[in-house]
């Protein structure tokens, strides 16, 4: 904050609202937390809020108006919706332990275990064996033990999901199930958010705006995530209106700190 601010020639005295999306705030004694924090950064009279890092990413597509459904798929995943009464429900989020199968980790996690399974006699042989060998430099699925447990993040993981993408594209079929499985999965999560704040009407056709967001949504391979999600998102809910951001969730969230500042 102190670099934008830098960046922009203004003061802190100079802030009038601050909006602070941030990823794990998932209960209001996360925002407290935060807030507090901010008090005292920023002069009493800065109007300060504290929201999770999807409701930027879903003021990012609809410029700062709460209103609609948004989808991450990066290294995790989460549905986040919000209606114009103020309504909020959100799926899927909860980490790779707890589910998010259909991230960038729950891909590329079930890749290795399938190259273990293929290993071990306990599942079809795959491609993926040879393609993430290789990828990694190692020469055997037994040097996938130490090399995942070595360093176990999130992100290291997940960079490996354009290996599956392109065995599932060379016509394995292990990797191409993979891939599926995170397309009904993601589709699940939207499909959860929206039924629970009626988004799409009483007659199950009502408009609203779906943001996508995330490295896995992105339309740069034949195999596609973002737009098969879209086919099955779509299919249930026709009115639902795909907007891919032009802009980044940080703008998202200055937006919505400025939105605060107009309705005074």
């Amino acid at each position: 904050m102190s670099e934008a601010l830098h960046k922009s020639g203004r003061s802190h005295s100079a802030v009038k609202a601050v909006c602070l999306a941030v990823s794990g705030v998932n209960h209001p004694t996360d925002q407290q937390r935060v807030v507090d924090w901010l008090r005292n950064v920023f002069p009493s009279h800065v109007k300060l809020f504290v929201e999770n890092d999807a409701v930027a990413a879903l003021a990012s597509g609809t410029m700062g108006k709460l209103h609609g459904c948004v989808l991450i798929a990066g290294t995790g995943s989460i549905s986040y919706g919000s209606t114009e009464d103020g309504r909020e429900a959100r799926a899927a989020g909860a980490g790779p332990i707890l589910g998010d199968w259909g991230s960038g980790y729950g891909i590329a996690a079930q890749a290795l275990t399938a190259v273990m399974r293929a290993h071990d006699g306990r599942g079809p042989e795959t491609r993926l064996t040879q393609d993430i060998l290789c990828e990694l430099g190692l020469g055997s699925p037994e040097e996938l033990i130490g090399w995942t447990y070595a360093d176990p993040s999130w992100a290291r993981i997940a960079a490996l999901v354009p290996v599956v993408v392109s065995s599932a594209e060379a016509g394995d079929p292990v990797a191409d199930k993979i891939l599926q499985n995170a397309v009904v999965e993601l589709a699940a999560s939207v499909r959860a958010v929206v039924q629970r704040l009626g988004l799409c009407g009483r007659d199950g056709k009502g408009s609203f705006p779906l943001v996508l967001v995330g490295g896995i949504l992105e339309a740069n391979r034949r195999w596609d995530i973002g737009r098969e999600v879209l086919n099955h998102v779509t299919k249930d809910f026709p009115g639902a209106h795909p907007i891919r951001p032009k802009v980044e969730p940080a703008v998202g969230a200055a937006l919505l700190a400025w939105n605060s500042v107009r309705g005074d």
